[in-house]
């Protein structure tokens, strides 16, 4: 073990920072009266800084709460977070996201919202989100950056979030894990570090995670991940961090329920069918990932270059087709610098340059080969074997982008932040398609002679967005922001392949707030008006999705999170109460859907309607006690209230109330037991209900109570 002087001088800055903050909480150090307990994030600003300095609203989850979840997906430890609609409909690490309004148009998964992964953009340039390889184990912190215009943000209206892995440097994270629960959940996770004298790291991590899901058929989830992280020390003012990893996922997807199983569903806690005749969907990926940053400080220059490599296949079968991708390639570089001058104080500018190229050769689409019908229909799938060849694409998606922000800060009391991106995006495609095809409306394959061939799609997008933010310090508790912000959205590819005319969405935003920090309480409370210009709009008919543009959507919203201890002189130990509420109000302000039935298209007037799937108020609520015996408590309660199922707004579903969580822990020296309890009162609930044109509901069930029983060991 080397001298905790040595570890904390090889430490990254931002580490560094971290322990200087987490040491002056802990009682019996001499400067806690002197600092008021606040995280750093880089997600905002791409310089370190505390979350109340930041001119915008920002979610900061520490490791402390990330290691009282169970840690399945990034679900666990951002439900809420307020303007965060986040939930998963087949478990595993599938997770659909909304912030604020954005990745609203998503029929799964994440879009409009970047995600990177200790720096790496994981987001698609034409915005889709895979988190298959997200090792949810080795997550240090996760920051959530809400609106449009972030620095890191390519191409997205919705913000970003980022998820920074364990410090190769910092060998306190070193531990074996696992844990075993209900419907076959299994999690195995291990890490262990080594550092020289000379300060250089090496960590080795794998995790494991299981689940048979037998709740519901056809939702057996299992993935393994394997990484190497290094970190060399090789001068005084540099150091290079470098990862390896590999990822092997499978995840059966159990698809949706019609109205009558999901009746059957709230009767019984189990979903024996869907609603389609499509009983094999599933997703199958592997996952090959470098990355490599160095850090140089060259006087009040540095230099934080950035080079990153994926590649990533999968076998997927969905509606109508089977996915085979045999193999995407991902290069990437961010070639970022940081200089610390004085034009008005201690000021700084940010910028630098980035590019990356998505090369998707030979994607092939299948029929089904076993499968059951009436006439041309398809009325069920017996297996996902591979049948007739239906499409052979090659897709290349390429970014060229550059990003700058200026920080001023003309007094203690004063920050002023003013920065744009731009980006140009290309999407090229070529695609070669036979005579078959699957057919929506039929619900069958249809074969027409000379209706194949070769087709060739290529788009160029031109993304400005800006960003100019404040804060204000009133005093050492409390600190007023404000910003106005622009981002830029364009379409998925698949989005463009349905409506070869859609437009790049633009929303433009108006946000302020206040912050307060202390010893004993915080709070973050926001409000913000967003209007979004040709936003795209997902339209579901007879099982198909189709985009169009919106003339315009208002948003407006109001925020407020916190947390505070009660009861100081009279428990030992501290107790912590805290929650959230969000306040949505979110309309077309002009809106002229395009519903495609049996006859010709049909346009109806959505304007003034409210956008479906959000709800107008959504709260949580959490207490945590932490004993000095090394017991620990947690209980969190979340409630999501009711919401359209359409553009139309015909119906509402009304929600759910008081969905709760539960971990208790207990921790001796290097060792750690916990229990960990999801849906504690086994509500049976739906976690996303749509309703198509034809007026067919699709229901995805929540998960029913289940337990897990953890055990670890620091090394």
């Amino acid at each position: 073990m080397i001298p905790a002087q040595k570890l904390f001088i090889s430490l990254p800055q931002k580490k560094k920072l971290t322990l200087l903050i987490l040491a002056a909480m802990q009682p019996g150090i001499a400067i806690a009266e002197e600092v008021i307990p606040d995280v750093i994030t880089v997600t905002a600003t791409r310089a370190e800084r505390t979350s109340a300095e930041v001119p915008e609203s920002i979610a900061i989850i520490d490791h402390e709460r990330i290691e009282q979840e169970k840690m399945y997906n990034i679900n666990d430890a951002l439900k809420g977070t307020p303007g965060v609609l986040v939930e998963s409909t087949s478990g595993a690490y599938s997770s659909r996201m909304i912030i604020r309004g954005a990745g609203l148009k998503a029929q799964y998964g994440i879009r409009e919202v970047m995600l990177l992964r200790d720096g790496v953009p994981i987001t698609d340039p034409d915005s889709f989100t895979r988190m298959d390889f997200i090792d949810t184990q080795d997550i240090e912190q996760i920051e959530i950056s809400k609106g449009p215009g972030n620095i890191y943000a390519t191409g997205s209206t919705g913000g970003a979030i980022h998820i920074l892995s364990k410090s190769v440097f910092d060998d306190r994270r070193d531990q074996l894990r696992f844990g075993l629960g209900e419907y076959g959940n299994r999690n195995l996770h291990a890490r262990k570090s080594y550092m020289t004298e000379e300060g250089n790291a090496f960590a080795f991590t794998a995790s494991h995670r299981q689940s048979d899901n037998d709740w519901r058929r056809n939702n057996d989830f299992e993935s393994n991940q394997f990484s190497f992280k290094t970190g060399f020390l090789p001068s005084e003012n540099s150091e290079l961090e470098t990862e390896f990893s590999y990822t092997k996922a499978q995840l059966n997807l159990p698809g949706d329920m019609s109205e009558a199983q999901f009746q059957e569903y709230k009767r019984t806690g189990n979903q024996t069918d869907n609603n389609s005749a499509f009983k094999h969907s599933a997703r199958n990926s592997e996952i090959f990932f470098f990355n490599s940053r160095l850090n140089v400080e060259l006087g009040e220059l540095t230099l934080k270059p950035r080079v990153y490599y994926n590649h990533w296949s999968h076998f997927h079968p969905v509606t109508g087709v089977i996915n085979d991708t045999p193999g995407v390639d991902i290069w990437g570089t961010d070639l970022e610098f940081e200089y610390a001058h004085s034009l008005v104080g201690e000021d700084s500018l940010v910028a630098g340059i980035t590019y990356r190229q998505d090369r998707n050769i030979g994607a092939k689409k299948y029929a089904y080969a076993d499968i059951t019908t009436a006439g041309p229909t398809i009325t069920a799938t017996l297996s996902d074997r591979k049948g007739d060849l239906l499409e052979v694409q090659d897709e290349i998606n390429t970014v060229h982008g550059f990003f700058m922000q200026e920080s001023l800060r003309p007094s203690e009391d004063w920050i002023v932040d003013a920065g744009f991106r731009f980006d140009h995006i290309t999407i090229e495609q070529n695609t070669w398609n036979s005579d078959t095809s699957y057919n929506y409306g039929m619900g069958g394959y249809v074969t027409s002679v000379g209706s194949g061939g070769n087709t060739e799609m290529k788009h160029s997008f031109d993304l400005f967005s800006p960003r100019i933010g404040v804060t204000y310090k009133l005093n050492k508790n409390l600190s007023l922001f404000g910003n106005i912000a622009q981002g830029e959205q364009v379409p998925f590819a698949s989005e463009l392949e349905s409506n070869n005319d859609l437009k790049s969405a633009t929303s433009r935003s108006v946000e302020f707030g206040l912050k307060g920090r202390a010893q004993h309480w915080q709070f973050d409370l926001n409000a913000y008006v967003s209007e979004v210009e040709d936003e795209i709009i997902r339209v579901r008919t007879n099982g198909e999705n189709i985009y169009q543009n919106a003339g315009g959507t208002d948003k407006k919203g109001v925020e407020l999170s916190g947390a505070f201890q009660v009861l100081e002189n009279t428990l030992p130990g501290k107790l912590m109460l805290g929650g959230s509420y969000a306040y949505s109000n979110y309309s077309y302000s002009e809106f002229s859907e395009i519903v495609y039935g049996m006859g010709p298209p049909t346009n109806f007037d959505r304007s003034g309607n409210q956008l479906p799937y959000i709800p107008e108020h959504y709260f949580s609520i959490n207490a945590t006690y932490e004993h000095p015996s090394g017991l620990k408590a947690r209980i969190q309660s979340d409630s999501w209230g009711e919401y359209y199922l359409d553009n139309a707004n015909t119906e509402k579903y009304g929600g759910y109330d008081f969905v709760t969580s539960f971990n208790l822990s207990y921790s001796e020296g290097p060792h750690d037991i916990s229990l960990n309890i999801q849906n504690l009162f086994d509500k049976r609930y739906a976690v996303e209900v749509e309703k198509d044109t034809g007026g067919d509901k699709s229901y995805s069930p929540g998960a029913p109570r289940s337990a897990m029983l953890s055990y670890s060991y620091q090394f």
